[in-house]
């Protein structure tokens, strides 16, 4: 008798091997991981490129905007796949348009000076921006203790705690359904938001500093996390399991990224687009083609590849 895994074999084609692992974890973690530097792309065009600068804000709104759309029709869908998806793209959306761009506008309102490199004279260490972007901990902070104790939560890093700390505030309610949408763009802006944070303050001289032994303490320890939480990813067979525990491995591994690149170990190529046009571009097609396959894949095909199996035995 053939497993679920042999039966999608013989299928054949390109979307078979979207079925089974490593395969569907790992598109999930591609198109995560290639967007954090596509994310970087699009502030540097938007901010140092187009030369239409005096649109930076209408044109940040607008992507905002379409993050929104993306999110309502994501929260109203009833394919868990699309929904995941668009919550992913809605989340990313709306942290470039409305979430970065609002410091960007707080830093040039306010007059905020870009931090500049106490060794390399003439050269910013921390853009404005960024600066304003610090005041942000407490809001995340404070948020971030409903989402850490909320008995609905099936995070499993906050489940981990509530179990080990004591932090249990009662059972899930019966019968939640779950906004596939809501929870993947929230889930996108929260990681995203938190790793910020921690890059800037571990960046910062008056508290670490780039090449500070807690820098490299933290480059560390994050590496040997995202290896194992990757390693965790490849065994998923549901994609959209993967998916939203793919977001947050994939901006963990990227942080190993900006880091090294912090300290120049290779050339930051997705921050300097006017250099690298036709990479870009290239990578910009490839993420979309993966993600129109990404959303084409079943939901849950080993469940279906099992029932198949089983109704062919009890025949």
């Amino acid at each position: 008798m053939s497993t679920p895994s042999e039966s999608v074999q013989a299928n054949g084609g390109l979307m078979s091997m979207l079925y089974r692992p490593p395969w569907v974890g790992l598109l999930a973690f591609i198109i995560v991981f290639v967007v954090q530097g596509l994310g970087h792309t699009v502030m540097i065009v938007m901010e140092d490129v187009w030369p239409g600068e005096h649109y930076i804000y209408e044109s940040a709104f607008a992507m905002g905007l379409v993050g929104f759309a993306l999110l309502f029709v994501g929260m109203r869908s009833e394919k868990e796949v699309s929904a995941t998806w668009l919550g992913f793209w809605a989340g990313t959306l709306l942290w470039t348009g409305w979430i970065e761009f609002s410091f960007v506008w707080a830093g040039d309102f306010l007059a905020v000076p870009d931090l500049m490199d106490p060794n390399l004279p003439g050269e910013i260490a921390t853009k404005a921006e960024y600066l304003v972007m610090m005041s942000s901990i407490g809001i995340l902070g404070a948020t971030l203790v409903y989402f850490l104790i909320n008995p609905e939560t099936k995070c499993n890093f906050f489940l981990w705690i509530q179990r080990n700390m004591g932090l249990k505030v009662g059972k899930p309610t019966k019968g939640h359904k779950r906004n596939f949408a809501a929870i993947t763009a929230l889930e996108t802006i929260y990681v995203i938001w938190f790793f910020y944070l921690v890059l800037l303050f571990l960046y910062n001289e008056d508290i670490a500093g780039e090449t500070s032994p807690a820098a490299y303490a933290f480059f560390f320890l994050n590496t040997i996390w995202a290896v194992y939480l990757f390693q965790r990813l490849m065994k998923f067979w549901k994609v959209t399991t993967a998916i939203r525990y793919g977001i947050p491995t994939a901006i963990i591994a990227w942080n190993t990224v900006e880091l090294a690149g912090r300290w120049n170990l290779f050339t930051s190529f997705w921050e300097r687009p006017q250099e690298f046009w036709l990479e870009m571009t290239l990578f910009t097609v490839a993420i979309i083609i993966a993600a129109i396959l990404a959303v084409r894949t079943p939901a849950h095909k080993k469940a279906e590849l099992s029932r198949e199996q089983l109704a062919k035995v009890n025949v």
